[in-house]
């Protein structure tokens, strides 16, 4: 940490907003897939006052709050009275996706008597924390008709063994190998599988006629819900924090912004852009490296008669928050991070740094993120990965390269990434939803 950020607050007597954090857990569990994920923030948005435009749909340039939804993504922005057809933008990126176990397309399956579903390994899932927890299954079936329907079954339904230690005695000297195929399948009975059976109890867990569903989308869960965590319940335990996290604080700053004080006389246009297979490398219709960003702000500009050169002048003027989670320092592995940075759990939210443009954070960034957590009275962290270390990457360069939009990469600092379940400061969600309002409202 350099001499000009500020120091972390010790997380013991750092008073948090409950109130934030206790939405934010709800979030996490109506949010087992990438679609529930948006329709919840949907659900925010309506009740902010915003409504939701039909990419087929003509758009006119009225003012107010709008989005759109695409499968697992979702752009949301809000146009002041005040706004021209060149007023700039203010995005705060994220992703909607989590790494997980995926149902293959022919599901069902099993072995020796016991019946099991076909799954396939989506993102850089830890795949040791699947093992011996009760899993449930969520996504969306899509009708004959063209509709879709989403369905979760959130109760015990599924559970991925663990080979006991009697049959592999030397798991805890040379550590669990397992292979993605043979040992990541999981159990639902007994019995021998039968062609359907998934599909079926699918439709009438969720009031679908049977046969009408012709195409699914379906991931599992764990069921265990989101839960405080540490002698001063400081901590906050949950599943697919990266990036749900920065998906509900961009929604509620997204949704401050636009029904606070001076909504109306706002110089930039909020923007939330929440995209879905970051952690596969965003190449789909509905990810980051897609036409879907681009569309909708062009379509902006042009629907309250901007041209190509307003669309050119609103470019040259954006910035965007890429909001994704980093590592906190791990207190049994510190020597793999950096020397010097050591990102806290409720330190505040952390400015992402890498030269090779891993992150696409530079110094004019730096002060941008720093000018909206001084404004919101939010103290910040810096994270940079040891030489040693390959360091991940976020939408935060493809947006930039993509669109040509000055963009920044921050989040918070958590434990435990791509498990089935993560850890953070309880006071960070927070910290990050009010520095996020302070650059929203530009």
């Amino acid at each position: 940490m350099s001499s000009s950020e500020p120091a972390p607050t010790p997380a013991a007597t750092s008073p948090f907003d409950r109130g934030h954090t206790d939405d934010l857990m709800s979030f996490l569990s109506a949010a087992p897939t990438p679609y529930h994920a948006v329709a919840a923030a949907a659900e925010r948005l309506e009740k902010a006052g915003f409504r939701q435009l039909r990419e087929t749909d003509a758009w006119d340039g009225s003012s107010g709050g709008r989005y759109v939804l695409r499968g697992g993504a979702l752009i949301a922005w809000y146009v002041p009275e005040s706004a021209s057809a060149h007023t700039p933008f203010r995005i705060v990126g994220a992703h909607t996706d989590s790494p997980n176990l995926r149902v293959k397309p022919l599901p069902d399956s099993g072995s020796y008597g016991w019946r099991q579903i076909a799954v396939e390994i989506y993102g850089g899932t830890l795949l040791n924390t699947w093992l011996d927890r009760d899993l449930g299954i969520a996504g969306r079936l899509t009708l004959r008709d063209g509709s879709h329907r989403l369905v979760s079954v959130d109760r015990p339904l599924l559970r991925v063994p663990q080979l006991a230690v009697h049959l592999d005695r030397s798991v805890n000297t040379d550590g669990l190998k397992l292979d993605r195929q043979r040992h990541m399948q999981p159990v639902w009975g007994l019995g021998e599988a039968e062609e359907g059976d998934l599909l079926r109890f699918l439709e009438a867990e969720s009031g679908v006629p049977e046969g009408e569903t012709t195409g699914w989308d379906l991931m599992l869960h764990s069921v265990e819900p989101p839960a405080y965590l540490g002698r001063d319940q400081e901590l906050v335990a949950g599943p697919r924090m990266d990036n749900l996290v920065s998906v509900h604080a961009g929604t509620t700053a997204l949704c401050a912004a636009a029904t606070g004080r001076g909504a109306e006389e706002l110089p930039v246009i909020p923007v939330l852009a929440a995209f879905d297979h970051e952690e596969n490398g965003s190449q789909s219709d509905t990810g980051a490296d897609g036409p879907l960003l681009g569309s909708v702000l062009e379509r902006s500009v042009f629907s309250r008669g901007g041209t190509l050169e307003d669309r050119a002048r609103a470019y040259a003027g954006t910035v965007c928050l890429s909001s994704d989670t980093g590592h906190a320092v791990h207190p049994n592995y510190g020597e793999r991070h950096d020397p010097t940075h050591h990102p806290r759990a409720n330190g505040g939210p952390i400015l992402k740094v890498n030269v090779n443009q891993r992150y696409a954070t530079d110094g004019s960034g730096r002060a941008v993120f720093a000018a909206a957590c001084e404004k919101a009275g939010v103290p910040w962290q810096t994270f940079v990965s040891n030489n040693a270390m390959p360091c991940g990457t976020t939408i935060g360069p493809i947006t930039a390269a993509r669109h040509g939009i000055h963009t920044v990469d921050i989040g918070i600092a958590i434990l435990s990434m791509h498990s089935a379940r993560e850890l953070c400061g309880a006071d960070d969600p927070h910290l990050l939803a009010s520095a996020l309002l302070a650059f929203l409202e530009g």
